[in-house]
């Protein structure tokens, strides 16, 4: 094995290291929650919109998009996107579901994220923090553990 291919192995493998898998947005709620409750991981709801929310766009871009938050998701949290867009299409039922839990849990405004416990109870609420993906997972672990404020 020439330098070159083991140069192209090794850089192959750190780069696949440090890319986690994108997030997997559930939009059903209802799904979610069963799945939460099998795999023993916690919700995080995240009340979005998506088309139009400058501070969405800014949490989906400095923080659901980073490496280090989609590992801790990955593993962690069972992810559900309640989308609120402007004109973006969704069925009456998408709509009708996300205005339903909206109101259930009091959703003062975009973006809002709430993290539950694996059998639909508040564990916390947050929203668009500064300091990237890594600070956020932190955060996502203090609300899950009590610790958060």
């Amino acid at each position: 094995m020439n330098k070159r291919t083991l140069f192209t192995i090794v850089l192959g493998a750190m780069v696949s290291l440090m890319w986690a898998a994108p997030i997997r947005w559930e939009t059903d709620y209802a799904q979610a929650l069963a799945e939460a409750q099998k795999t023993s991981k916690h919700l995080l709801l995240n009340f979005t919109g998506s088309d139009w929310c400058p501070w969405c766009f800014r949490l989906r871009d400095e923080v659901f998009a980073t490496p280090e938050f989609q590992k801790y998701a990955e593993k962690n949290l069972i992810c559900v996107e309640l989308d609120f867009p402007r004109a973006k299409k969704q069925s009456d039922t998408l709509k009708k579901q996300n205005q339903e839990l909206a109101r259930q849990f009091g959703v003062p405004g975009f973006p809002t994220v709430l993290v539950l416990t694996p059998k639909g109870e508040l564990a916390g609420t947050t929203g668009y923090r500064q300091g990237g993906g890594a600070l956020y997972a932190d955060h996502v672990k203090d609300i899950i553990s009590g610790k958060a404020r």
